[in-house]
């Protein structure tokens, strides 16, 4: 599906520079995410005039193998940058485990940084800094995945005047990224795996266009930054509306940030949720409290046996007394735990 683009000739965050072309591509994606860049990179020319960034989401203890995967199948290098790397056209960049890989003008940053929608390394933060630092030559492309890390990054590539990609979700493994895209963001281009390639190519051979103004999110900026830096409390309340949540992470004040119809929450530490994700933690928040709870009363309880079978001189009463709250917790425990059974 194509969409016209509407696109412009500035930086927002720079003077007016002369424009190329999409010269930066950055791609995000989770579940799924292997097979779909294999198929993916494959197909990028050795002469692709535009860099290739890459977000996957892994866990803190992830091998770090996927530059070596992709490696041998893709024509142009894949590397996992560290620090402060210059960026090389023609050049595949894979955030490495357990850190947020950022863009900046001309350079490519590897930070350990707050977790984002629970992730580290997130889709969001490296969309936004390189919406921020590079704008209408930016194309963004959301990929198969579970939830909506990279639907806010998407948005932010979007007003920032890029190009928007997602890839269709009867065409995705795991759909949830890419209909919380459609749902949030005006995108440019919904295509399959196999069209995305192609799209990709001629982006990136062709100038931007000139047909309007942007309207870039100062946020977009600040929250770019929130990455390396946390912002006080005063900066918070300029960027979303204080709201009644904690942060699951650092128990926090949260903000509410809204973008269209896309509404996220962020504490002034860096951590961010979208709104499921934020439900998703909170329930597991829940679980483990349950639990906590669960095991708390059947402790007790066995300790009230223990102390009524075997302490001496204690009376026919008082041991009975010990035994009833015993077998209250049991009780208790048990309605918890044939709660969780019927939500299972």
């Amino acid at each position: 599906m194509h969409v016209p683009e509407q696109h412009d000739s500035g930086e927002p965050n720079a003077e007016q520079q002369p424009v190329r072309s999409h010269e930066i591509i950055v791609i995000g994606t989770s579940a799924g995410g292997l097979e779909a860049l294999k198929r993916l990179v494959q197909k990028l020319p050795i002469d692709l005039p535009a860099s290739v960034f890459v977000v996957q989401h892994v866990g803190p203890s992830a091998r770090g193998m996927l530059p070596t995967i992709l490696g041998r199948l893709s024509q142009l290098p894949v590397i996992s940058p560290s620090g402060y790397l210059p960026i090389t056209r023609g050049t595949i960049y894979v955030a490495p485990p357990d850190r947020h890989m950022l863009v900046r003008r001309d350079k490519v940053c590897v930070v350990r940084g707050p977790k984002e929608n629970r992730h580290r390394p997130a889709i969001d933060p490296m969309f936004r800094s390189a919406a921020w630092a590079y704008g209408p030559q930016v194309v963004g492309v959301i990929l198969t995945g579970l939830l909506d890390d990279g639907a806010s990054g998407l948005w932010a590539v979007k007003t920032c005047g890029g190009v928007t990609v997602v890839q269709d979700p009867d065409d995705a493994q795991f759909p949830d990224m890419p209909i919380n895209v459609l749902r949030t963001v005006d995108v440019d281009y919904r295509l399959s795996l196999e069209e995305i390639a192609g799209q990709l190519i001629r982006l990136a051979s062709q100038p931007v266009r000139r047909n309007g103004p942007i309207n870039p999110a100062a946020k977009s900026r600040i929250e770019s930054e929130l990455v390396v830096r946390p912002r006080s409390i005063d900066e918070m309340a300029g960027m979303g509306r204080l709201s009644a949540f904690t942060c699951p992470a650092c128990h926090g004040a949260m903000w509410e940030l809204q973008e269209d119809d896309l509404l996220r929450y962020r504490c002034h530490t860096g951590h961010s949720y979208s709104l499921q994700t934020l439900l998703s933690e909170q329930s597991d928040e829940i679980e483990t409290a349950v639990y906590a709870a669960m095991r708390a009363l059947e402790e007790k309880a066995a300790t009230l046996t223990r102390l009524a079978g075997q302490v001496q001189g204690i009376s026919v009463s008082e041991k009975s007394r010990l035994e009833r709250q015993a077998r209250e917790l049991e009780s208790s425990a048990d309605i918890i735990r044939n709660l969780f059974a019927q939500k299972a």
